[in-house]
């Protein structure tokens, strides 16, 4: 009956989730009428209607909508359950979910991964690149077991470690380079043209705050969701960004630019679900974050 009964749970989410019976039997590779019989079967085991037929589209009651967020919930649970009972201690096996912000992939996700999988080769890692908010929702869902992110508001239920400060520069080519030794006043960044990231990401808030609160307006002339194809422009052309110092200290054919006032800086944090079970492998993964930047010279909030 157990499995019966998880078996209701998940077929009624795929039907809330898709408002329609055909395409939830799809996604769940069974007929439609199997998928009817059995969403019956779990409203009588209730005694209440969960689902609104009626219209075009399929929707929840107010019992199903309450319903439906326990059953997630409920679910979630039990795969974390799972997951603390086939959890491995000598770390020969297991997953790894880890999330980042796609300005840690240029210089801070291959060498952490590289040194985890040569500590733990047994650990298999999953990586999603992704913005912040996406992270902490995949969090609060379990569908990530952790996440490498900033400091600062987060979504109810999710717990920020800072791991080290990061600090954001202004950059050039090198044919783009100013030879002058003396800091560029914020305001000479008027008008100037500018690559940056998207609108989507933390990194672009940070600097458009900066840009803001010194009344400057940049030339924005090309926008990208990938760091790499903002160090492909500059080099090549004449034009500024904004990236982290490790970065640019990574790239010979990069040349920073000191700033008045120079950009504020922000704390990295690793990012984890209130109160979720932590499997051995977030928790080795998370030490080795911690060793890598501290010998990498990183500043420790």
């Amino acid at each position: 009956m157990a499995a019966l009964e998880l078996r209701h749970l998940r077929y009624l989410l795929a039907v809330a989730e898709h408002g329609n019976f055909t395409r939830a039997a799809e996604d769940l590779h069974i007929s439609q009428p199997t998928l009817s019989q059995q969403i019956k079967q779990l409203e009588r085991a209730v005694g209440v209607q969960l689902l609104d037929r009626t219209g075009r589209r399929v929707r929840l009651t107010d019992a199903g909508d309450v319903y439906v967020d326990h059953a997630r919930r409920a679910l979630r649970d039990l795969g974390a359950a799972e997951r603390a009972v086939h959890d491995v201690q000598d770390l020969s096996r297991g997953h790894l979910r880890l999330g980042a912000t796609p300005t840690f992939a240029a210089y801070l996700i291959g060498p952490l991964v590289a040194e985890f999988h040569t500590r733990h080769p047994g650990i298999v890692l999953t990586l999603t690149e992704t913005t912040q908010d996406r992270i902490e929702s995949a969090l609060l869902a379990d569908d990530l077991d952790l996440g490498i992110a900033f400091t600062g508001s987060h979504l109810t239920g999710i717990t920020a470690a800072a791991l080290f400060i990061e600090t954001l520069g202004l950059v050039t080519g090198i044919q783009g380079a100013d030879p002058s030794p003396e800091p560029l006043p914020a305001q000479a960044l008027h008008d100037r043209q500018l690559a940056l990231l998207s609108g989507d990401f933390a990194t672009r808030s940070h600097i458009d705050t900066y840009f803001a609160e010194h009344r400057v307006e940049p030339r924005i002339i090309f926008e990208a969701n990938s760091i790499q194809s903002i160090i492909e422009i500059v080099q090549r052309a004449s034009v500024a960004t904004v990236l982290p110092d490790a970065i640019t200290h990574d790239h010979p054919h990069l040349v920073p630019v000191l700033l008045d006032p120079p950009l504020p800086s922000r704390t990295v944090a690793l990012l984890y679900r209130q109160g979720a079970y932590i499997s051995t492998a977030p928790r080795t993964f998370t030490q080795t974050a911690y060793e890598l930047v501290g010998s990498r010279g990183y500043t420790s909030p």
